[in-house]
């Protein structure tokens, strides 16, 4: 495998920080498209989900990236 078992799980969790990122950006619409709403504007949507999608995305890096340093993992 190309992946050592360290690796897979980092990739794994890569990818829930991700998916948490894109939740945390869901939300803030409007019923009436005549009202505006300024939630979706607020800091969780603007600043936090992007950094923890860019967390994500260095998770995953590091997880493709990372190699064995022992017999044990290969």
């Amino acid at each position: 495998m190309a992946m050592t078992p360290k690796g897979l799980k980092l990739f794994i969790i890569g990818l829930l920080v991700m998916v948490l990122g894109y939740v945390l950006m869901t939300g803030g619409g409007s019923d009436d498209p005549n009202v505006f709403n300024y939630a979706m504007f607020d800091f969780r949507r603007i600043v936090l989900a992007p950094v923890v999608i860019l967390a994500g995305i260095a998770i995953e890096i590091v997880a493709i990236m990372k190699t064995s340093k022992n017999k044990e993992d290969k």
